[in-house]
């Protein structure tokens, strides 16, 4: 399997959940590279399982020293980069989701910070190591599409997510760099842990499972294998768009 060969990629939040599925088939695909997260513990053991061709780098995507030394020891390290994947975002520890009315600037702040704002600095401070012609990988939600209880803030980050690769991308026509949007429907993570009591967790998943067409949560490698595609020659004439692997989720409707 060699559809990333010789490509050198970065993976924020790569080090759990969505990030860890991306970096492993992108590793399984014949890529190299850095894997980000914040604790220290979880990201020693996802490098240490993804093998000797992925360094893992400590750092806050909403910090912007620890952005610079992210990609400054990518590109020191293996020389290039050619593929960014801007993962890390979801749940802000300690703010929980909430109803407008329950909502402080700082709760607004917070989830606009870690799912928007860093973002757009994650692929800016990555632009003097990024080879031209890179691929840059935005990662969205089918949140941006329908809105769900408590939600509101996530999904207008998210679907501002879809806008940015519209726009980042039509910035860096000149360089050939693609900036395209993954947006992941219901996900098996253990981000749900975060978010619902114990339980109710299984409930919870049963809940999404049915409203799901194809009768399923997604998994971390059905993410993993739709980001190799954004990152491969395969997508070379794909731009500036969104691709949902969501099964289905946003676009079909299971009402009768």
């Amino acid at each position: 399997m060699s559809k990333l060969k010789n490509k050198v990629a970065v993976i924020t939040g790569g080090n759990s959940g969505i990030g860890y599925g991306i970096a492993e088939a992108f590793r399984n695909e014949g890529a190299v590279g850095t894997v980000t997260g914040r604790n220290q513990i979880t990201l020693d053991n996802t490098v240490e399982t993804l093998g000797s061709n992925f360094i893992g780098i400590k750092g806050d995507v909403t910090n912007s020293n620890d952005l610079e030394n992210i990609f400054k020891k990518t590109f020191d390290k293996f020389g290039k980069i050619d593929v960014l994947v801007v993962n890390a975002g979801g749940i802000v520890d300690g703010i929980p989701m909430a109803a407008i009315n329950d909502v402080t600037e700082e709760n607004y702040d917070g989830y606009m910070d870690l799912n928007l704002k860093s973002a757009y600095f994650s692929v800016q401070k990555s632009l003097p190591y990024l080879n031209d012609g890179a691929s840059v990988i935005l990662i969205g939600s089918s949140a941006a599409h329908r809105a769900a209880p408590g939600m509101t803030i996530y999904a207008a980050a998210k679907a501002a997510i879809i806008s940015l690769a519209k726009g980042l991308s039509l910035d860096l026509l000149s360089r050939k760099i693609r900036v395209n949007t993954l947006s992941p429907g219901s996900i098996d993570t253990p981000v749900f842990g975060k978010i619902v009591p114990q339980e109710q967790l299984e409930q919870v998943k049963q809940l999404w499972i049915d409203i799901t067409p194809v009768g399923r949560q997604g998994l971390p490698s059905d993410i993993g294998n739709a980001a190799v595609f954004l990152a491969s020659d395969d997508s070379a004439f794909i731009v500036g768009t969104e691709i949902l692997s969501d099964g289905g989720l946003t676009n079909i409707s299971l009402m009768k």
